[in-house]
């Protein structure tokens, strides 16, 4: 981790004063893509889900982070050291609390809670309280943990430049790969467990339309979510990248163009596929613009950054149709996509969008292939063995009647028609 200038040292820590906001307009979302009679479990869910991550990584997941020239276990293969996990106290006993390793800590206190948010927005519906927290436990104080210490604390990923001359190394300044691309696999896992939703597949028809309860409420949280994504995206500029002030500036408009370019490219796909623009699916190219921006705010120029979001967002609402239609993968909140496919082509595009080193393009393949081909098959080992003790999928009552009256015994609109299942096919 790189030492801060006496100016940032001050910037840093008001940067992540408002990095809740991500998490904050992420779970808002969430809430709004789901069905009204399900909508309090939702919102409820995504601070419970925020809460027992921040916990987790905090009792244990820091000790297995830890930071660059931290104590560390490594393993030697081929002649070569590998820094495998780190070795530090629980309850951030470790911490050098006037160092810059205690902002990261701040920082990731938020960025672990947004990675969380991502696969219970994909298991909305049908995925109990209870369970999500438990699984949330293994992706905080676990799972994030091992990954963030490989890219973020000096681990093997970081340093393919100087072992094998591949670039600078793993690069993920704003969390593109350890929040976002991490957030989405593990969604894929969950929604693989839960199923779809009943009724949505039915026959040989297609799947069956769940529209959004409150539009207003996923819209707003795309407004909030940007103001977090600026300050999520600089002060990872700073305590991940070694940016100083001067690159400040140009990480929040290349934050902004990202999220523009995939809010008017799938806009544009919208309205020529269907006619009129799909604003849940916009605001899902804006959220898949904002996830990519995390590779690339930092590194690349305005136009690049630019193209970056108009690629994720032409390809977004083909990625989502595809998952549904031929997958039939019942994702509500898009997560899958928005945040793991988004992520994966913001670190492909931070690498070759940019003058980077040689090897650089391969060092983030590697980074990509370690979460596809490793991270992936030991979350889905791990929630597999977490949903035979504590399984994952609610009750068909609670399919039948919302979550809302199921888990908490009453609905989030009390005074209003929650609205049945008429448009579910029979």
């Amino acid at each position: 981790m790189n030492s801060l200038p006496n100016q940032l040292s001050l910037l840093c820590p008001l940067l992540i004063l408002m990095v809740p906001l991500a998490p904050i307009g992420l779970a808002l979302l969430n809430t709004g893509l789901n069905r009204s009679r399900s909508a309090a479990q939702a919102l409820l869910g995504g601070v419970c889900v925020m809460a027992t991550a921040a916990v987790a990584y905090c009792v244990v997941g820091w000790s297995i982070e830890g930071f660059a020239g931290g104590a560390f276990h490594s393993v030697s293969l081929a002649g070569v050291s590998w820094n495998w996990i780190a070795s530090q106290p629980l309850f951030l006993g470790g911490v050098r609390w006037n160092e810059p390793e205690a902002c990261a800590v701040a920082l990731q206190v938020f960025a672990v809670g947004l990675a969380a948010l991502v696969p219970w927005g994909s298991g909305a519906e049908r995925w109990r309280l209870g369970s999500a927290c438990a699984a949330t436990v293994l992706l905080a104080g676990f799972v994030y943990p091992v990954f963030a210490h490989w890219v973020w604390a000096g681990g093997w990923l970081a340093q393919l430049g100087a072992a094998f001359h591949l670039g600078n190394g793993f690069t993920d300044p704003g969390g593109a790969a350890t929040m976002q691309m991490l957030g989405g696999l593990t969604a894929l896992v969950v929604v693989w467990l839960l199923g779809a939703r009943s009724g949505k597949f039915s026959g040989d028809g297609p799947p069956a339309a769940v529209p959004a309860h409150h539009i207003v409420y996923v819209l707003l949280g795309c407004m909030m979510a940007l103001c977090g994504w600026f300050a999520l995206n600089a002060a990872g500029a700073m305590l991940f990248a070694g940016a100083d002030a001067t690159a400040l500036p140009r990480t929040v408009v290349n934050t902004m163009l990202c999220a523009c370019g995939g809010l008017l490219a799938t806009l544009l796909v919208t309205r020529l596929r269907f006619g009129k623009p799909d604003a849940s699916l916009c605001a899902n190219g804006w959220v898949a613009g904002l996830a990519a921006s995390s590779a690339v705010a930092a590194l690349v120029s305005p136009a690049a950054a630019l193209f970056t979001g108009v690629v994720v967002g032409c390809l977004l609402p083909l990625v989502i149709e595809f998952m549904e239609v031929r997958c039939q993968i019942d994702d509500p909140s898009g997560g899958i996509a928005v945040h793991g496919f988004a992520g994966l082509w913001g670190l492909l595009a931070c690498s070759f969008l940019r003058h980077a080193p040689a090897g650089q393009v391969l060092a983030q393949v590697v980074g990509i292939a370690t979460l596809l081909g490793f991270l992936l098959p030991v979350i889905y080992l791990l929630y597999w063995l977490l949903n035979r003790i504590a399984p994952f999928r609610t009750h068909p009552e609670g399919d039948r009647i919302g979550m809302d009256l199921h888990e908490l015994g009453a609905g989030a609109y009390p005074e209003f028609l929650v609205r049945n299942d008429e448009f579910l096919p029979r």
